[in-house]
């Protein structure tokens, strides 16, 4: 039986209440189950996602697209967590992503200027501010790095944004407003898209298409 979007959040709010009530054991086993293994990337290694647990919506694929931007340009639907890269022939390689929760979400033109592989993360001290007991820096290739194997810097006018497109160690919030604002990805999809999009790809981030995902 397909899983469907409603299993996937079902999931993933199982997965916050065995944590929430302090059932690691039970939260280890579900989450467990959305990943399928290991992978060697650059001498390090990431989980990869058992995708028989993701609603088919959210996996990479080509699909008819209607934008004016012009080809090599990626688009995020904040709306209906997709991330296109548009192609020619009103074509494009769609992602299904996790974006900014309730606060955090922002629109905007913006520009891939700075590229990493392997990124460290290094928490803004807003995000430090709300949540004290984070650490000050993650090492690149680090099993508890949240931004996983790649990551992509949004600049505007030369300046860092402070939002990223990059990996998750939570595939199933894929798909749902969790984020302080970057943009989540498998961490397959996000190594797809680092080997697509050079320095200086164009990004537009809407808050609605205005049209049914399909």
């Amino acid at each position: 039986m397909p899983i469907t979007r409603r299993d996937l959040l079902a999931g993933g709010a199982a997965i916050g209440a065995g944590l929430a009530m302090g059932g690691s054991a039970f939260a280890n086993t579900a989450a467990n189950a959305y990943f399928a293994g290991y992978a060697q990337d650059n001498g390090f290694r990431y989980r990869l996602t058992n995708f028989k647990r993701i609603d088919p919506v959210w996996h990479r694929q080509m699909v008819k697209y209607f934008s004016p931007e012009p080809p090599g340009s990626v688009v995020v639907d904040t709306r209906n967590h997709f991330l296109y890269v548009v192609f020619e022939n009103n074509t494009a390689l769609r992602y299904g992503v996790g974006v900014g929760r309730e606060g955090f979400q922002w629109f905007g033109r913006a520009r891939i200027d700075r590229k990493a592989l392997w990124p460290r993360w290094v928490p803004p001290p807003e995000m430090l501010q709300r949540q004290p007991d984070l650490p000050r820096m993650v090492e690149g290739g680090a099993e508890n790095n949240p931004l996983g194997p790649r990551a992509l810097y949004l600049y505007r006018d030369g300046q860092d944004l402070g939002y990223r497109l990059h990996g998750t160690l939570e595939p199933w919030s894929i798909g749902r407003n969790v984020s302080s604002g970057c943009v989540r990805m498998f961490p397959e999809d996000v190594i797809d898209l680092y080997q697509r999009c050079p320095q200086g790809t164009r990004v537009l981030v809407l808050e609605h298409l205005g049209a049914d995902p399909g």
